[in-house]
């Protein structure tokens, strides 16, 4: 709707904004042919996007929700890509930005979207736990080859191993590119598997595009890789190209000849460091020894092992000294004793009947028993008497009673 204005009759600003905002908006929706130049992520559910024309040198703002362009896929800056999109005014500022829809990555991008679907997939099975890593051996007997025959990468991977260390090749030349590359890598990966005297598998490869390198990003190699029982190493393109069998892989090499460097130690450093330990070990040895000698000294200089007899010495004289103190102290008690006992006896024998006899005293006897008053016998019995010598046997004659004087 034209609205009318004059100088003096001049239209409010927002009414004229307002009404570019309406004819903007039954503007229909359209497909654009653009380049991503700028991605700008918020926390909010819109999002922005900044547009390129692919051959013009014009840009525009681009409002996207997030649920749109999280379903887009991968989208780097610098993407091509193929948006449904419809123009709006904003009525604050008066700027004119276009709301995408719709958003398809187109080209490259569209192929990198594939294989990012595709790495989510095999990355939820499981394909690429650390867990699942086997080591390499550190001096494989046979290395078993997958590149390209009379390539460069062939050549780099054989000439760093050759300078590094012995080692025996087995090669299998296959199609490192095009439509049959995946069926003719995974054919070789499951011979070099079968074969026990292989120890490691390299794949190998020179850089390319990023179409050139879609072989090495085939779920059939993948998942032949995962499930080989030899360790396989991944050395494909340059250290910025990541096909998704570097993410299988045990080991991932960043350059053919990187790959070489990894499979084999360097003899040079090797015997440098086994130099190195050997020195050191004897270093140690030497210095155990020297310490083990001066302990060793230290205790042969002690006294007590110089002449072992010599803590005996001060010991002997006071065992010789305590000897003579018991001797001593022993003929002391038994002299002691001695004439304890002597004057025990002579009390004894004081006291004994025999000393009454020797003193001229005799004990009677009437038959058996004793007389020790002369109510105990009568006249004309015959009595003992036990005198110091012998026996008397005598007759009483008369018995004369001791009178008592009170």
């Amino acid at each position: 709707m034209a609205l009318e204005s004059s100088e003096t009759h001049p239209q409010p600003l927002g009414r004229v904004v307002m009404a570019v905002k309406d004819w903007v908006g039954r503007c229909n929706e359209i497909w654009v042919d653009a380049q991503v130049i700028e991605i700008k992520r918020r926390s909010g559910p819109t999002q922005f996007l900044t547009f390129r024309d692919r051959i013009a040198d014009m840009s525009a703002k681009v409002t996207i929700s997030a649920l749109v362009l999280d379903a887009a896929g991968p989208l780097p800056e610098g993407s091509r890509v193929t948006a449904r999109v419809r123009p709006r005014v904003w009525e604050r500022n008066s700027s004119l930005s276009f709301e995408c829809l719709e958003l398809v990555v187109a080209g490259e991008g569209r192929l990198l979207v594939r294989l990012e679907q595709l790495k989510r997939k095999l990355q939820a099975e499981g394909l690429f736990e650390v867990h699942r890593k086997r080591r390499i051996p550190f001096i494989p007997s046979r290395i078993g080859l997958i590149t390209g025959k009379g390539s460069d990468a062939e050549h780099d991977v054989v000439t760093t191993v050759a300078g590094r260390w012995p080692a025996l090749f087995t090669v299998a030349h296959c199609l490192m590119q095009g439509p049959n590359s995946a069926e003719s890598v995974i054919t070789a990966l499951q011979r070099l598997d079968r074969d026990q005297a292989v120890d490691v598998i390299i794949v190998a490869r020179g850089g390319g595009s990023l179409e050139d390198l879609l072989s090495f990003s085939d779920e059939g190699v993948v998942r032949a890789v995962a499930n080989c029982t030899t360790p396989v190493m991944s050395a494909i393109g340059h250290e910025q190209d990541v096909p998704l069998l570097d993410f299988v892989a045990d080991v991932r090499a960043s350059t053919p000849t990187d790959a070489g460097k990894r499979v084999v130690p360097d003899y040079e450093a090797e015997m440098d460091l086994m130099a190195q330990a050997r020195s050191r070990l004897d270093g140690a040895i030497t210095q155990r020894l020297d310490t083990a000698q001066r302990q060793l000294e230290e205790l042969r200089s002690r006294p007590v092992l110089k002449d072992p007899t010599s803590a005996f010495t001060a010991h002997m004289d006071r065992l010789e000294m305590l000897r003579h103190r018991l001797g001593a102290g022993i003929d002391t008690v038994l002299r002691h004793e001695e004439s304890a006992l002597r004057t025990a006896l002579a009390g004894v024998r004081a006291m004994s009947p025999k000393a009454t006899l020797e003193r001229g005293y005799a004990v009677l006897f009437d038959g058996s028993a004793t007389i020790s008053s002369t109510g105990a016998t009568t006249i004309g019995s015959t009595i003992r008497a036990h005198v110091a010598d012998g026996q008397l046997e005598m007759d009483v004659t008369g018995i004369h009673p001791q009178e008592n004087h009170a």
